[in-house]
């Protein structure tokens, strides 16, 4: 029984951070087929840059974490982790119709899940969070967002 229990901590230990590292190195795949800018054009980092150095702190990070922190296993994984692995199935599918209406549903639902009853709340939460990283973003930074149901409303 204890060989069992030896090969368990053993999968557990390692299994979360090299799902993270797998996942880091084929963000960093798909970043490589980013076009590259013109020297001309260039005033800083490449588009690919930036999302390398965050995949390569998400690998560094990972092996810290396997090394001095490891996961261990305490008990099985309760309901409400299922629950929100299952929001976040629904946020991706949301993400077809608008970023921002599945921002707002899964921001809502997740809070809801996790606790709160408060309705102003959840209401902030689910419309005043995501209003407000559209604007930051579209009117500050001048970042445009995918086009979709509310942007398409917004962008004309």
């Amino acid at each position: 029984m204890q060989n069992v229990s030896k090969r368990t901590d053993w999968l557990v230990r390692w299994l979360v951070p090299i799902a993270l590292i797998l996942f880091a190195c084929a963000a960093i795949y798909v970043s490589t087929t980013f076009k590259k800018m013109p020297p001309i054009l260039k005033r800083g980092i490449q588009p690919s840059d930036f999302p390398q150095l965050v995949c390569g702190l998400i690998i560094a990070l990972s092996l810290l974490m396997a090394w001095f922190d490891p996961v261990r296993m305490q008990e099985r994984v309760v309901t409400k982790t299922w629950l929100t692995i299952a929001l976040m199935a629904g946020f991706a599918l949301l993400v077809c119709i608008d970023l921002f209406i599945a921002l707002g549903c899964f921001a809502a639902a997740l809070s809801a899940l996790w606790g709160e009853r408060r309705i102003g709340v959840l209401a902030g939460v689910g419309l005043l969070v995501p209003l407000a990283i559209f604007f930051l973003f579209d009117q500050a930074f001048q970042v445009r967002f995918p086009r979709g149901l509310l942007t398409n409303m917004w962008y004309g």
